[in-house]
């Protein structure tokens, strides 16, 4: 059911995008589609975190730094001992989907 939501969603932000090109769409209402339409996060365990950085490849230390954050926060998201951040999680979830290239 969540694969045809996500559908539905870019069909419909598909639509209003080419309506907003159009003029017949304002900037504030396009910005409400595209808020409405953004990926949902997913909680990450610590085992997804791992998951994802030995997917990468990396060491911590390297997968820190293409996150921006210390070595500690990858070891401690790691172990269960601290969560990401909201903003670590965006860019869990962009590597995950997309690759550690997209936020090199």
């Amino acid at each position: 059911m969540k694969h045809n939501t996500d559908n539905i969603l870019s069909v419909v932000h598909e639509t209003a995008k080419g309506l907003h090109e159009a003029g017949v769409m304002d900037k504030m209402t396009m910005r409400d589609f595209d808020a409405v339409c953004l990926h949902p996060l997913k909680a990450y365990r610590p085992e997804d975190i791992r998951q994802i950085r030995m997917q990468c490849q990396v060491s911590q230390s390297v997968f820190a730094a293409y996150l921006n954050v210390s070595k500690t926060a990858v070891v401690s998201w790691e172990s269960g001992k601290k969560k990401p951040s909201p903003t670590a999680v965006k860019l869990l979830d962009i590597i995950e989907r997309k690759g550690l290239d997209s936020v090199a």
